[in-house]
């Protein structure tokens, strides 16, 4: 038993994977494997030391496995590690695998498929976040007030009805989203003056995006879910595919500033511009001009695009019925 395990809660839940087709952009439709049937997958929220057990029903026609990425599997429990043909065999249509895991390391972690990663994970959507409270938090993180789940990924629309292509050495991205939908279809980060906001960035595909965000100054505190003895501060820092980061930002500039992968092509959809991997941060109070892309945003807004109502409810499994596609037949 690892120090301080104890008083460990044990947390059990049931995950499926589904053929989808979910909405990422305008004019782009995509044929997805998603876990629960949405992408992202449902966050898991736990804390450190928990011990975790993950019910995986397959109910596509290809086989799968779930990677559960920044858990080191030690203690004998090499085989919960999801990779094909090393620790286990893939969970085959119609079959459910049951993993065991201890929530060993806090901060931003992530799962996703470990079967033809290029393709199920670069461009099938087939990722979702991890947060393990750490037993111990800095007095930083203590004063945090809200948390917003960003997943960075890439798509390649030639392929996004074509199950089994995509995703090779050859294949170009041509659209980038967060939480895969690309600007304008995505939510703005909504706080008020005062609030010390919490940033977790998740570099799900296989594309590097550098994110910037304006009239603010980021503070990385956690890099891959570790805790860094110095944190620093950024206005642009580069998120690489499996990459993550905890990022902590006073929100003491009122007004409404842009935060963008600064690869600039990451911001266009299909090549036109004014999309992809893009959001806003508004300010409570902040009159909305009919000019602004997002007037009338209010009749629409997901509070939960960025799982940040979830995060507020404790420990469990969450899902967002937002982020759901729709069955393919």
């Amino acid at each position: 038993m690892m120090a301080g395990q104890s008083f460990a809660a044990t947390r059990e839940f049931n995950l499926t994977i589904e053929e989808v087709r979910i909405h990422v952009a305008p004019g782009l439709d995509f044929n997805v494997f998603a876990f629960d049937g949405q992408v992202p997958g449902p966050l898991i929220h736990v804390k450190e030391g928990d011990h975790v057990i993950v019910h995986v029903t397959n109910n596509t026609s290809l086989p799968h496995t779930i990677h559960w990425h920044g858990i080191n599997q030690t203690h004998d429990n090499w085989k919960m590690d999801g990779v094909p043909m090393i620790t286990q065999e893939p969970i085959q249509p119609g079959d459910t695998f049951t993993y065991k895991w201890i929530a060993e390391r806090s901060g931003t972690l992530w799962y996703h498929c470990h079967v033809n990663v290029n393709e199920h994970v670069a461009l099938r959507g087939m990722w979702g976040p991890i947060i393990i409270d750490p037993k111990h938090p800095s007095h930083l993180e203590k004063k945090v007030t809200k948390d917003f789940i960003l997943m960075y990924s890439s798509w390649q629309s030639p392929y996004s009805t074509h199950y089994g292509q995509g995703g090779g050495p050859r294949d170009e991205a041509d659209y980038w989203s967060i939480n895969a939908k690309s600007f304008p279809m995505d939510m703005p980060i909504r706080v008020k003056k005062g609030d010390i906001i919490r940033l977790h960035f998740i570099g799900a595909g296989d594309a590097f995006h550098e994110i910037h965000l304006h009239g603010h100054d980021m503070l990385v505190v956690r890099k891959d879910g570790y805790p860094l003895p110095h944190p620093y501060f950024v206005d642009t820092i580069l998120v690489g595919p499996g990459e993550r980061y905890d990022i902590i930002v006073r929100m003491n500039n009122p007004g409404r500033f842009v935060m963008h992968d600064h690869i600039d092509k990451h911001m266009t959809n299909g090549g036109k511009e004014m999309g992809g991997a893009m959001t806003v941060v508004e300010y409570d109070g902040i009159p909305k001009e009919d000019w602004y892309i997002w007037k009338g945003k209010s009749k629409t807004y997901d509070p939960d695009f960025f799982y940040t109502q979830s995060m507020k409810k404790g420990y469990g499994m969450f899902t967002n019925p937002k982020f759901k596609g729709t069955p393919v037949e």
